[in-house]
């Protein structure tokens, strides 16, 4: 069985850092491209960052970009996402996601974990 597990979101005032983590079992972790997503209250899931199964191209959406870094640990299984500078618009429910599909597109993902709560005060 396949899970996949999201740790490390809390509250974090504005114009601090945090950093996630994402495991995953019950797959071959380096066969697997992995993603971040996240969601607010009344909005759209939209795609963070992705990094394919070498570790060795992340993508960062656009808006994010400079602000959120993506990496992967094979060896560890697990997968990082970096986040600096945060902003009360970057609160919401970060999920990570596997994949044998690239991409930012959520239906390239077919293992998602519950998700990790980010919040950010002003």
């Amino acid at each position: 069985q396949v899970q996949v597990m999201e740790s490390g979101g809390g509250l974090v005032q504005a114009g601090g850092s945090l950093r996630l983590s994402c495991t995953a079992s019950g797959l071959i972790f380096e066969n697997y491209h992995l993603s971040w997503f996240r969601q607010a209250p009344g909005k759209e899931r939209e795609g963070v960052a992705a990094i394919n199964k070498d570790g060795d191209i992340p993508l960062i959406a656009a808006s994010l970009k400079g602000r959120f870094t993506i990496s992967r640990d094979n060896a560890e299984n697990t997968m990082y996402l970096q986040m600096n500078n945060l902003a009360p618009e970057d609160a919401a429910m970060y999920y990570c996601a596997a994949g044998l599909l690239w991409g930012l597109d959520s239906p390239s993902y077919s293992y998602w974990g519950q998700g990790t709560q980010v919040t950010v005060s002003s």
